[in-house]
């Protein structure tokens, strides 16, 4: 095994949040974790990294890895412009289509010795490949045909016009699950703003504003087990199949990877994201005040007064359902509150930026090895010793990182 390249910045003094440099060596920092050991010159890149760097699974691979690994190596060589991350997305997006792809076109869930282990079609997966794709584009790695191509299959696999939402899962006969989520449209959401950015083509935009009128301007008004008028104006994760909520849908599972109960602290701060993301490009008050919204339910039922940073998820009645802080929710939650910040001047946002960091800094980013542990309990005590399981690859750090750099206002 290579030695992991130790981190540059030191846990203390605290740095500059608001730095440009700080984020830059700390997206820096973050790479060289990945950096010794990720490649797999067989095909493709390891998914499974223990808290020291070392490849814990070698075997196996997993399709929201292998699309974040692209996204991850392009927006790494569009900000250093090292020819070897260029060299990497070109290795990555290869191993994921002739690896994943399947006849039809559709991406398999998992892969165990490169042949399919759970043949699934997922939304949720389908949505990351639109992403990879629309990435790859903008290094001339694929083609907009290609990118498009991804959007009109998953149009006829998923997409319920009437509903103007994704259905989640279909079966490797075709079937589709009777389950219906948010998540996957989130993705997609953020798949789509992705593509209308790469190609231009307003099919992309389109469907990522019908998608968040859906989740955040119809769906937060339906009953609520607490309000028979609405949602409580929040984002609910699980549906049935007619999109009325389904409020025991992993009830017993709080903790659950993909499909959460509760209300999701960091997924109202990423649909804030997206809201903002959007209005960037078509610019609308709803989109604010929307992102507001569900920005400020997030920090006022999230936030952990006790010990800070934000919990994973919270129930109908506000209360804390999960206790965790999970690396994601906090990159998400502070990349929100820079955009809100920025477009609105209320320093609230300013200090939930700098004090989601600030915990962050202190109790998930790893000093010592590089890039940011996946979970720790309420106090920030360590839960684990694998530090990238299926789909981190630190996607979520990263990204949040890339997304303040390109929002702007930061200090030299």
């Amino acid at each position: 095994m290579t030695e992991a390249v130790r981190p540059r910045l030191p846990e203390t003094p605290p740095p500059n949040f608001e730095s440009a440099a700080f984020i830059r060596a700390h997206i820096a920092d973050i790479l060289a974790f990945y950096r010794p050991n990720a490649y797999d010159p067989n095909g493709g890149f390891f998914h499974y990294f223990s808290d020291d760097g070392h490849v814990y699974n070698r075997g196996h691979r997993h399709l929201v890895s292998a699309t974040r690994f692209v996204f991850n190596w392009v927006q790494a060589w569009q900000h250093t412009g090292d020819p070897l991350y260029q060299n990497w997305a070109r290795h990555a997006l290869a191993h994921l289509d002739q690896s994943f792809r399947t006849a039809d076109g559709d991406y398999v869930w998992t892969l165990q010795d490169g042949q399919p282990e759970d043949a699934r079609i997922m939304a949720y997966g389908q949505a990351f490949v639109l992403l990879a794709k629309s990435w790859a584009h903008r290094i001339d790695l694929c083609t907009a045909a290609e990118v498009r191509a991804i959007f009109d299959r998953m149009d006829v696999v998923f997409y319920d016009a009437s509903a103007g939402a994704y259905a989640d899962e279909c079966s490797r006969e075709g079937q589709l699950h009777p389950y219906r989520g948010q998540n996957a449209n989130m993705h997609m959401c953020e798949a789509c703003i992705a593509a209308f950015e790469a190609t231009g083509d307003p099919i992309y935009l389109d469907r990522a504003q019908a998608l968040a009128t859906t989740f955040t301007q119809t769906l937060v008004r339906q009953p609520s087990t607490t309000h028979p008028s609405h949602c409580d104006g929040q984002i609910w994760e699980h549906y049935d199949l007619d999109w009325q909520p389904d409020w025991a849908y992993n009830q017993d599972n709080p903790g659950d990877i993909f499909k959460p109960w509760g209300y999701q602290t960091g997924h109202q701060t990423e649909w804030a994201k997206l809201l903002l993301a959007i209005h960037a490009v078509a610019p609308n008050d709803r989109w604010v005040s929307t992102a507001r919204h569900l920005h400020d339910a997030a920090f006022a039922n999230g936030w952990d007064t006790t010990h800070g940073g934000l919990v994973y998820g919270y129930a109908p009645d506000g209360r804390v359902c999960d206790s965790d802080k999970y690396f994601w929710v906090q990159a998400e939650s502070f990349a929100s509150a820079w955009r809100l910040w920025r477009i609105t001047a209320d320093t609230r946002y300013l200090q939930q930026y700098t004090d989601t960091w600030a915990w962050a800094w202190a109790h998930l980013v790893d000093h010592q090895n590089g890039a940011w542990f996946r979970i720790v309990n309420a106090k920030g005590d360590a839960l684990e010793t694998t530090k990238s399981p299926a789909g981190k690859v630190d996607y979520h750090t990263m990204g949040a990182c890339w997304d303040v750099l390109s929002v702007g206002g930061l200090q030299a």
